[in-house]
């Protein structure tokens, strides 16, 4: 005597899996879920060649040297309201034989400064470039003001320059935010 025993088999299973997988769902969780993602960019890219801090046509020395760049990335309100960490990662390349100061001014719309800070590049050689690493994170109160830039202005300053001098300046740089999203009502 053959007895079938599948269905009443697979019967039993899915009774069984019904009830242990709804048994103690909170389902009331799911709005308290936080994401958490990482959003890298890159912020300033430059090549300064030396000839950039002399002006032959009048021999004098332009000592610094400016650039702005926008960053679209903080204007929207809910970038604003959930990041919580951004680290600058700047990486300079130089073979012109001076150091160099760095400044990076953050600044809103009325061009007001929301966020500063600073560094200095080593100095190199056209024969060996040397590179000059700086991070920064920004975290805390400093987030906030760091939010109400549209922009960034990089002034590059050297000591002193000539028509002999030879070389380049090399940044690229790089941000890595960290966003944390909640449910908001």
């Amino acid at each position: 005597m053959k007895k079938n025993l599948v269905i009443p088999f697979f019967g039993v299973l899915a009774l069984f899996l019904f009830f242990s997988c709804v048994k103690d769902t909170d389902f009331d969780q799911a709005e308290e879920i936080t994401l958490t993602p990482v959003v890298e960019l890159d912020l300033i890219f430059f090549n300064l060649e030396a000839g950039d801090f002399y002006d032959e046509t009048t021999n004098t020395e332009i000592l610094t040297v400016r650039d702005t760049t926008e960053i679209r990335f903080l204007d929207d309100t809910e970038i604003q309201e959930s990041l919580v960490q951004a680290d600058f990662f700047f990486r300079f390349t130089n073979s012109i034989p001076r150091t160099f100061d760095v400044d990076f001014e953050f600044l809103n719309e009325e061009n007001q400064l929301t966020y500063f800070t600073s560094t200095s590049v080593n100095q190199g050689a056209s024969s060996n470039p040397i590179v000059t690493e700086f991070e920064q994170t920004v975290a805390g109160e400093d987030i906030t003001r760091l939010t109400m830039a549209d922009r960034v202005v990089v002034s590059v300053t050297i000591p002193s320059s000539d028509a002999s001098l030879e070389g380049l300046l090399n940044l690229k740089s790089k941000t890595t935010y960290f966003l944390e999203i909640t449910d908001r009502e």
